[in-house]
């Protein structure tokens, strides 16, 4: 009788289906004897640490067939399920361990898999009752075992890295959308510093102002003299996600950037960003608006809550640090954005502004996600084209859709 068992293996081959983006390779590795020449997006590491004799030579050696963009994703046992695992065992319901396991914690993981040259993304757990009691296990394990504090007693640990690439450098795509900010576009092209060695471009895309807001940008686009590409396209669908999402399918940079018209944040600071994804230190850079004093008015009260809320909601449903979700600065690989656009129906298409709609498939992804500390201006010009309420309510429901996407699963 192995009940135990036969009931965690379906978990956990329920949990790569769900962690493993769809077409992406993987390769299942239990011991030391697999293929070191063939590459996969995916390793899948099941409890493959527990019998190895020297773990930092394995991941010395399966470095040397991962890409920059492979994940491998470590699976291990919690060690306070240690007594119950042997109990389980002795009572024929869990195979026997042929040896005593490595019994390693998740900082041991952490630092055996950096001193070879990886870096954590994701860390979770899982898998609360591995006992098979039909709807009440289920319920458990899909929704209980999430909770805060009950969470830390789940019987599977995960951990999914990424190998830290080198620094290079990548040419730019800056997307601006723009509606009724014609004051804030004189002079904005003199303000893009310059940050990389290879080509950088704007593209302005406006959204149906009464402000002369196109004219204002054909203007600057026609005064431009610095060594920035510059162009315009109107937008014919309605809001900003439309927007941003119409400025990065023209972009050709390797690197995309999304930056508002209404100047909150200085030009000079997208040089931050440029960095941080060069260096090789993340895949996607989100801006943070939360960390310095805002100026005077930046940014209203209900917003200000909104987007705590917000960052409670995300930290806990994406597991990873995110302070400010609605903040407008936003940097990611062009190839990741491809990926992501390509999957964009799996979280519903319904994101107003395109913010969430790119944390979500970057986390779908698993790419490693940094913020990145910005001061945040009052407007000089204009107002916001925002409707807190109806919006608000919008990215919520967004909100909730996704975390049956992500968390209960």
């Amino acid at each position: 009788m192995d009940i135990f068992s036969r009931y965690y293996r379906q978990d956990l081959k329920h949990f790569f289906s769900s962690v493993v983006p769809p077409g992406y390779t993987y390769k299942i590795i239990s011991d030391e004897k697999y293929n070191r020449l063939q590459k996969f997006d995916y390793f899948l590491l099941p409890n493959s640490l527990s019998y190895l004799e020297d773990v930092q030579v394995f991941a010395r050696n399966l470095r040397k067939i991962c890409y920059p963009k492979s994940r491998v994703i470590v699976v291990y046992f919690n060690f306070l399920w240690k007594p119950l695992l042997d109990l389980a065992s002795m009572l024929g319901l869990r195979r026997k361990d042929p040896k005593e396991p490595n019994w390693l914690s998740t900082e041991d993981i952490r630092n055996l898999f950096h001193l070879e040259g990886f870096e954590e993304v994701k860390f979770g757990r899982r898998f609360l009752l591995p006992l098979q009691l039909g709807p009440i296990s289920n319920f458990i394990n899909k929704y209980i075992t999430h909770l805060p504090l009950v969470n830390t007693l789940c019987l599977t640990t995960y951990q999914i890295f990424r190998i830290i690439p080198p620094r290079r450098e990548y040419s730019v795509s800056i997307i601006i959308p723009a509606r009724n900010e014609r004051g804030n576009i004189t002079g904005i092209l003199k303000k893009i510093p310059s940050f990389s060695q290879k080509n950088t471009e704007v593209i302005f895309v406006e959204g149906h102002s009464t402000d002369n807001t196109y004219e204002a940008i054909v203007k600057e686009i026609k005064l431009n003299k610095t060594k920035v590409a510059a162009s315009v396209y109107k937008q014919k669908g309605i809001g900003k996600g439309d927007a941003v999402r119409l400025g990065l399918a023209k972009a050709n940079g390797d690197i995309l950037m999304i930056f508002d018209a209404d100047l909150t944040v200085k030009p000079q600071d997208l040089e931050k960003f440029y960095t941080v994804l060069s260096n090789g230190y993340c895949e996607f850079a989100n801006g943070s608006r939360l960390i310095y004093p805002q100026e005077k008015e930046a940014m209203r009260i209900l917003n200000y809550f909104a987007n705590k809320i917000f960052s409670m909601l995300f930290t806990y449903l994406l597991g990873q640090r995110m302070k400010d979700t609605l903040c407008g600065t936003k940097v990611l690989f062009r190839e990741d954005y491809q990926k992501i656009s390509k999957n964009r129906n799996y979280f519903g298409d319904f994101d107003p502004f395109g913010d969430f709609d790119l944390l979500f498939g970057a986390s779908k992804l698993n790419l490693k996600i940094l913020e990145v500390p910005v001061r945040y201006h009052q407007r000089k010009y204009g107002s916001t084209n925002i409707r807190r309420f109806i919006h608000g309510l919008l990215l919520l429901k967004m909100t909730f859709f996704a975390a049956k996407k992500i968390k209960f699963v």
